[in-house]
C-alpha cells in the first residue's frame, strides 16, 4: 500500500445556477429534453468567475482546513482537464494568484483530461512513498461551459464548471493510502472526445483552415459508452487482481459523472447497490476532471466514507482511457 492520506478537501461552485428548464430554453428543445437525455436537474457556470479565481478559493480552503500554510507545501499540481491558458500551466498561475511568486514551491499540470485527477494522485502517490514528497495538493478547477458546441445538444445540456483542491500527506501511521490502482488507453477512441484546434495541428494563427467550431467540444456519446462498456469488467478484473477484494467489498464507488442513464448502466454491469455508488451528476453535471475529486469530497462531507473504510475512483477520459484507485481512506 503507499501510504498517503486525505487530510483536507474543499469545492466551489460558481454562483450561476442553470436548471433544466432554462437549458432547455438555451437549446431550443421541448421542455423536460435535457433533463430525460442527462439527469441534470441544474448545474452551475461561470459569471464573474474564472478557472483561476475558482481554483484559489479552493485551494485558500483546503489549506485552512489542513492548517498549513502554502509555503509548507511540497508541490502543487494542478489537474485540470481545461488548462487556463495553453502555456504556462495552470499550476504556476495559481500560485502567483495566492500571492506566493517567490515561494518556489514547484507547480506542475498532470492533464489525461476528465482522469486528470486520478491519473496525478496515482503517479505522485509514488513520488510520496518514497518521501520525495509529504505534502502535495491536488486542485481541478473546470470550466467546461466555455467550450460547448450548442449545436450538440445533448453533450452541451450535460456540462457544469466548479473547483475542487484535496491535499494529501504522506502517512506516517500506514493506516491510509491507496490499495492498487490502474490505467489502460484504446485509442481507437482518441478522436470521439476532443477539441480539435488550439495546439500546433490547428493552430488559430498559423492553420487558414481553422474553423470556430474546431475551438469547442465535439463528443460522440454512444460510442464513447460503448467502448467503456466493453472494457469495464476486464479492467475492473485487472485492478483488483492481486488484492484479496472485488468490486462489492468496496464501501462506495464513486465514478466520473457521465449521463444519469450511462451510470446506473455501469452501476448494474458492475453489480453495485445504490448505497456502493456515488452519483451526483444531477447537481452538479459533468465537471470534467473534477467530478470524481468533488465526489470524493462530498462523499467524506455526507459521512458516505470514514476513516477506515475502502473506496474506489473510477472513470474514463478523451483518449479513450479507463482509470481507476482503490483507497484505504
Amino acid at each position: 500500500m503507499r501510504n498517503i492520506k486525505i487530510v483536507s478537501s474543499a469545492k466551489y461552485l460558481p454562483k450561476k445556477k442553470v436548471t433544466a428548464k432554462q437549458m432547455d430554453k438555451m437549446l431550443g428543445v421541448e421542455e423536460g429534453w435535457s433533463l430525460k437525455k442527462t439527469g441534470v436537474e441544474y448545474r452551475h457556470y461561470v459569471d464573474d468567475e474564472n478557472s483561476i479565481s475558482m481554483g484559489t478559493i479552493v485551494l485558500k480552503e483546503a489549506l485552512k482546513k489542513a492548517n498549513l500554510e502554502f509555503e509548507q507545501l511540497d508541490a502543487l499540481v494542478g489537474t485540470c482537464g481545461t488548462p487556463a491558458q495553453a502555456i504556462p500551466c495552470t499550476a504556476s498561475l495559481l500560485q502567483e494568484a495566492m500571492g506566493m511568486q517567490e515561494s518556489g514551491v514547484p507547480c506542475f499540470d498532470v492533464n489525461s483530461t476528465c482522469l486528470s485527477f486520478v491519473t496525478a494522485v496515482d503517479m505522485i502517490s509514488y513520488a510520496m512513498e518514497a518521501k520525495r514528497y509529504t505534502k502535495v495538493a491536488f486542485v481541478a478547477s473546470e470550466v467546461a461551459s466555455v467550450g460547448l458546441n450548442f449545436n450538440q445538444k445533448e453533450s452541451s445540456a450535460l456540462f457544469g464548471d466548479g473547483a475542487v483542491c484535496i491535499i494529501f500527506e504522506y502517512d506516517t501511521t500506514k493506516t491510509s493510502g491507496i490499495i492498487a490502482s490502474h490505467m489502460e488507453t484504446y485509442s481507437s477512441g482518441a478522436h470521439d472526445a476532443q477539441i480539435r484546434a488550439g495546439g500546433s495541428l490547428r493552430h488559430p494563427v498559423a492553420h487558414k483552415d481553422v474553423k470556430d467550431t474546431d475551438f469547442l467540444f465535439d463528443m460522440n456519446g454512444p460510442k464513447i459508452f460503448k467502448l467503456a462498456s466493453k472494457v469495464i469488467l476486464p479492467f475492473c478484473e485487472k485492478l483488483f487482481f492481486g488484492t484479496q477484494r472485488k468490486i462489492q467489498d468496496m464501501k462506495l464507488v464513486i465514478p466520473h459523472q457521465a449521463s444519469l442513464l450511462s451510470l446506473n448502466l455501469i452501476r448494474k454491469k458492475l453489480n453495485l447497490s445504490q448505497q456502493q455508488y456515488m452519483i451526483h451528476v444531477y447537481n452538479h453535471g459533468n465537471q470534467i476532471a473534477a467530478s470524481i475529486p468533488i465526489g470524493i469530497h462530498d462523499a467524506i462531507e455526507m459521512g458516505k466514507i470514514k476513516r477506515g473504510d475502502e473506496f474506489m475512483v473510477l472513470g474514463t477520459s478523451a483518449g479513450f482511457s479507463i482509470g481507476a484507485i482503490i483507497f484505504k481512506f
